[in-house]
C-alpha cells in the first residue's frame, strides 16, 4: 500500500507532519469559549491530540491504510469539526487473512470507491458512546446511526460479552481522546447495501458470457427426455423443481466439485459458495453454514439447481435458533436434509415480495423442496412470521444475500411441518338424546307385531282370552 519506511507508509509520515503543524498553529489562537469540540478550531482544522490522527498512528494499520485511500479524511475532519465521534477498528487479522481476496480486490477498485467509503463510514457513528454506555442484556439491542446513514445495533449479552452488530468487542475504549473514542472489534463491518453491490457486480460478469436456456422436459409417465422442444433464451425450466432433485437425501459429506454439464450456463457452485461466505460474513449462522457445508452435500445440490436455472430462497435460522435443536431432532438418518428442505422456497422472494404478499392475501403458503409440506406465512408486529403457534419463526435479518436466483432470509427459529391429527368426529348432541327414543320406538314396535302375529296363530279364542285376561 505505497512505499514505508521502516513499517510506517510515507503518506502517513506526511499526515503526521502536517496535523502536527497545524497543532502548532492552533496554539497559538485563542481558545473556543463555546467548548462545542475540544479538538476543531476556527478554520475547520484538528490538532495532534485528535481520534484521526491516533487512528492514523495507531496498531489498525489496515483499517488507516483503506481510509486515506478512500479519500475520507477531510469527511471524518469535518465530523469531527461538528460532533464527537466513536470509531469501531477490525483487528490487522480481520482485513490480511480473514477477508475474502475477491471481496478486498473489488473494495480498492478505482470504480468501487462508493462501496469502500460506505463500508469505512459504516464503522463510525457520530456520537461519543464509550464501552460503559452499552446497553443492558435486559434491554435489548440498541440502534445508532452510522455516517453512511445506515445504522448498526449496539448489545450485550447475559455472559458480560458487547456486540456491535455480529462483531465482538474485543478492546474496548482502545483509544480515548477529547473529541472521540476507538473500539476494537475482532471483524469488519459489511453493511448490506455494499454486499448487493458486490454480489450484483460479480453475477454482471457471468450473466452476460452465456445465455441460460431452460431445463429439459420429461415425461411424467415414464420419466424419460421427451423430444427437445424450443425454449425462449432466459425462460424458467420445464422441468419441475422436484423432478430436477437428486433421487435422496445423502448423508455423506458433499463431493468435490465436478465439471459442468451442457447447460450449466450459470455458476450455480461459485453462487452458492458466495451466499455461504456472505453467511459467515454477516455473522450468527455458522451453524447453518456447517450444516450444508460439513454436514450434507446440500450445497452441491443447491448449486446444481441454480446452474440449472431454477430460483430458491432459503429461510435461514440463526445460531440461536440452531443451539435449541435436540439430539434427537437431529440423529435419525437424513433428518438435517429434511430440516434444511423445509426451509427452502422453490421460488425467488425478497423482504419486500413477502411482505406485500402477507398484507395483502393475510396468510400465504409457500411450497418447500419437503413435499408435500407447506410454510405458512402472515403478517405480524409489522414483519413476516413463519409457521404455526410456538414453533413459529420471524423474519430477523431481511435480505442477507439477494442475486435474483438465491434469496436468503435470516429468521430466528427453526421451521417445523404442522403435524396431521386425525380430527375425531363426536356426535351431536340431538342425535345423541335421539338414540334412546329411537331405540325404545323400535321395541315397541317390534312387541306389537309379535302380538299381531300371535294372535293370528291362535285364531279368535285367543283374542277373547287376551281381553278377558
Amino acid at each position: 500500500m505505497g512505499s514505508s519506511i521502516y513499517g510506517v507508509s510515507f503518506s502517513r509520515i506526511l499526515l503526521l507532519l502536517f496535523f502536527s503543524s497545524v497543532s502548532v498553529a492552533i496554539a497559538a489562537l485563542p481558545q473556543n469559549p463555546s467548548g462545542k469540540s475540544f479538538a476543531s478550531s476556527a478554520s475547520g482544522q484538528i490538532n495532534s491530540n485528535s481520534v484521526l490522527v491516533a487512528l492514523l498512528d495507531s496498531h489498525y494499520t489496515e483499517l488507516a491504510e483503506l481510509v486515506e485511500k478512500a479519500l475520507l479524511l477531510q469527511t471524518l475532519e469535518e465530523a469531527v469539526g461538528k460532533h464527537n465521534i466513536t470509531i469501531f477498528a477490525p483487528r490487522n487479522e480481520a482485513l490480511e487473512r480473514q477477508l475474502d481476496p475477491e471481496f478486498k480486490r473489488f473494495l480498492l477498485e478505482p470504480g468501487n470507491l462508493k462501496s469502500l467509503q460506505t463500508l469505512l463510514m459504516f464503522h463510525i457513528i457520530p456520537k461519543r458512546v464509550g464501552s460503559h454506555q452499552w446497553p443492558d442484556p435486559k434491554t435489548g439491542p440498541v440502534k445508532h446511526s452510522t455516517l453512511c446513514n445506515d445504522h448498526i445495533r449496539l448489545s450485550s449479552k447475559s455472559s458480560g460479552r458487547k456486540t456491535v452488530d455480529s462483531a465482538e468487542l474485543v478492546r474496548p475504549d482502545d483509544v480515548i481522546r477529547p473529541d472521540g473514542v476507538i473500539h476494537g472489534i475482532h471483524q469488519l463491518l459489511i453493511p448490506r447495501s455494499v454486499i448487493e453491490d458486490f454480489n450484483k457486480r460479480r453475477n454482471l460478469r457471468s450473466i452476460t458470457a452465456v445465455l441460460p436456456e431452460g431445463a429439459p422436459e420429461v415425461d411424467p409417465r415414464t420419466h424419460r427426455l421427451k423430444k427437445p422442444a424450443p425454449v425462449p433464451v432466459g425462460a424458467a425450466p420445464v422441468l419441475p423443481i422436484y423432478d430436477a432433485m437428486a433421487p435422496g437425501p445423502s448423508l455423506a459429506p458433499a463431493p468435490a466439485p465436478g465439471p459442468g454439464g451442457p447447460r450449466h450456463h450459470f455458476d450455480g457452485e461459485s453462487q452458492v459458495k458466495d451466499f455461504i461466505q456472505t453467511l459467515l460474513h454477516y455473522g450468527g449462522y455458522n451453524e447453518m453454514a456447517d450444516i450444508l457445508v460439513n454436514l450434507t452435500s446440500l450445497a452441491t445440490e443447491m448449486g446444481r439447481l441454480v446452474s440449472e436455472g431454477y430460483v430458491i430462497t432459503v429461510l435461514a435460522p440463526n445460531d440461536e435458533a440452531m443451539a435449541k435443536l435436540t439430539t434427537d431432532q437431529l440423529s435419525e438418518p437424513g433428518a438435517p436434509e429434511q430440516i434444511i428442505y423445509y426451509h427452502i422456497i422453490p421460488e425467488y422472494q425478497t423482504e419486500e415480495s413477502m411482505y406485500n404478499a402477507v398484507r395483502r392475501f393475510g396468510k400465504v403458503k409457500y411450497d418447500t423442496l419437503r413435499l408435500p409440506h407447506k410454510v405458512v406465512a402472515q403478517e405480524a408486529d409489522g414483519s413476516v412470521k413463519f409457521g404455526h403457534g410456538e414453533g413459529s419463526a420471524y423474519l430477523f435479518d431481511p435480505d442477507i444475500y439477494t442475486d435474483g436466483r438465491i434469496s436468503v432470509q435470516g429468521i430466528d427459529g427453526v421451521l417445523f411441518p404442522e403435524e396431521e391429527t386425525e380430527s375425531v368426529k363426536k356426535p351431536a348432541a340431538v342425535k345423541v338424546a335421539s338414540k334412546p327414543r329411537r331405540g325404545k320406538l323400535m321395541e315397541m314396535g317390534c312387541w306389537m307385531l309379535g302380538t299381531v302375529r300371535f294372535l293370528e296363530w291362535e285364531g279368535p279364542g285367543a283374542v277373547n282370552a287376551l281381553l278377558v285376561g
